[in-house]
């Protein structure tokens, strides 16, 4: 049996989370159009007829952290890379190959170069065929991978080629890691905030890309229906000009956002949800507890 961890890299909004969602069939990272927006390390078991495939999806990589949560997220993704078996490098067919990517790679070679890495052209179905092949062609001779599989993570195409690659190059084991298939080791309360978060960012696009993080302050039944469960929950912004943008005129913004997110967590949790959000400003990034709470610090 191959069992292996396997870690996905690649540039911002590369499509990375995407990819680990396609590939669990289940969401349990943080997707929206945001780069930089995954947080959490999260990890994710596949198991298929004769593999277990342990994923680690990792915050972006940032040259030089600006405070102290980025730097515990650059921290936690350098750490999730000293004991995988493979790398997956998403490139994002749309942009083609990039300074980012070069760099990005170089650093890679440089400090993991015992590290088998595959190369996934990601987002194939935003451009045509033709340029897909000659994309490839130019991934092949400018960098020293394994093998380059393209997909398309939201439409699921090629995932299970992708899967056959990587099983290829993982190390034979007798047993597995994992008994029972484990999708996602968020604990539920940064999964609520992770889904709520989601929502924010979608709603206000470009205009509060990373100066918004969420805290679930409780998960409990409601007192007077068993089949209810109430969450209450704060969204973080680092400026108080951020306020009206994610409140919105009259509310309409941040009503519209729980919402979205009521009928998520009402899916994951399998009840119905009342969920009560309220915004606050304050400098989050730089404060400890903060960033204990996304799990960056021990």
């Amino acid at each position: 049996m191959k069992v292996g961890f396997v870690s996905i890299i690649g540039k911002p909004n590369a499509g990375k989370s995407s990819l680990l969602n396609a590939i669990l069939g289940k969401k349990v990272s943080i997707v929206s159009n945001v780069a930089g927006t995954t947080r959490i390390r999260v990890m994710g078991v596949k198991n298929l007829e004769d593999a277990q495939i342990i994923f680690v999806d990792t915050p972006g990589f940032m040259k030089r952290p600006k405070d102290l949560m980025e730097e515990y997220m650059v921290k936690a993704a350098k750490e999730s890379l000293e004991d995988v078996d493979v790398l997956l490098f998403v490139f994002d067919a749309k942009t083609g190959i990039t300074e980012e990517d070069l760099n990005l790679f170089k650093i890679l070679k440089r400090d993991y170069s015992d590290k088998k890495i595959i190369g996934v052209l990601n987002k194939i179905d935003g451009i045509s065929k033709e340029q897909v092949l000659e994309l490839i062609e130019e991934i092949a001779k400018t960098f020293a991978l394994e093998e380059i599989v393209p997909v398309s993570a939201v439409k699921n195409t090629n995932i299970d080629e992708l899967l056959k690659t990587i099983v290829k190059y993982l190390p034979e084991q007798e047993f597995k890691m994992f008994e029972h298939e484990e999708e996602a080791s968020l604990p539920l309360r940064l999964h609520v905030s992770e889904i709520i978060r989601e929502k924010v960012l979608q709603r206000t696009y470009q205009e509060v890309p990373h100066s918004v993080m969420v805290i679930t302050d409780s998960i409990e039944p409601a007192k007077n229906n068993k089949d209810m469960i109430v969450i209450k929950a704060r969204i973080l912004v680092d400026r108080e000009n951020l306020k009206p943008i994610i409140i919105g005129k009259n509310g309409q913004n941040l009503k519209k956002i729980g919402t979205e997110a009521r009928k998520e967590l009402e899916f994951l949790l399998g009840k119905r949800v009342f969920l009560e959000l309220t915004v606050e400003a304050t400098n989050w990034r730089t404060k400890p507890e903060y960033v204990k709470y996304m799990g960056y610090m021990g």
